[in-house]
């Protein structure tokens, strides 16, 4: 085999930072986490890598997932992702399972930065421009300094400039309007979009829409 580092398309979307989703041993889904971490789990023997190419689903241990990459690896699909070592290309599992993890997690979304900017699409809620992470912060409709909490419903992504101008005043009082009240995601964003991609799109094999508050 070739040099995989002179590889094509397959090495050059950073493919130990992709995402992988979790099952427990009864195939629920309990959360997302990225490749490295995985391939951590599989060399372990603590999880087992799922397939979703072809039906039925395949599972595979460490030793016959990389006898799969090599095969993958002269015929890769156009989504497919590899982790290239001196001697192999290790194909990016997309779905791995915990040989021995029972436990359901939460239903519902977690409350965090991340989470809060991916519903309001890094759309800044005051001025509706579009935002890097680094450029957005989290504003309290209410402020804090006036008894606003730190909940789904009273908090949103704003850009510095609106933030600062807020201040700690209410909205109405800054002369400044929301674009949307803040709610309560259903789903986790970041969950949802992936699986509009190809990249992504085996998860719905594991995923009904009770499982979409999953973390990630």
């Amino acid at each position: 085999m070739e040099e995989p580092a002179a590889a094509g398309d397959q090495f050059r979307d950073g493919g130990l930072a992709a995402h992988v989703l979790v099952l427990n041993r009864h195939y629920t889904a309990i959360r997302v986490i990225t490749a490295r971490r995985a391939f951590g789990l599989l060399f372990k023997n603590f999880a087992e890598a799922i397939d979703g190419v072809g039906e039925p689903f395949g599972n595979y241990d460490f030793p016959t997932w990389l006898m799969l990459s090599n095969e993958r690896y002269s015929r890769p699909v156009d989504h497919e992702q590899f982790v290239a070592t001196p001697s192999r290309a290790v194909m990016v599992p997309r779905i791995i399972r915990l040989m021995s993890y029972e436990k359901v997690p939460r239903r519902e979304v977690r409350f965090n930065r991340k989470n809060i900017l991916a519903r309001d699409e890094h759309r800044c809620q005051y001025c509706g421009r579009k935002y890097g992470t680094s450029h957005l912060s989290i504003d309290h409709v209410i402020p804090k300094s006036r008894g606003g909490k730190s909940t789904w419903l009273n908090v949103v992504a704003a850009c510095h400039a609106c933030n600062t101008r807020k201040g700690g005043r209410l909205p109405t009082e800054a002369s400044m309007k929301l674009l949307r009240p803040p709610f309560v995601p259903k789903r986790n964003p970041l969950v949802a979009e992936k699986l509009h991609s190809d990249r992504y799109g085996v998860w719905r094999l594991f995923l009904g829409e009770g499982d979409m508050a999953l973390d990630a």
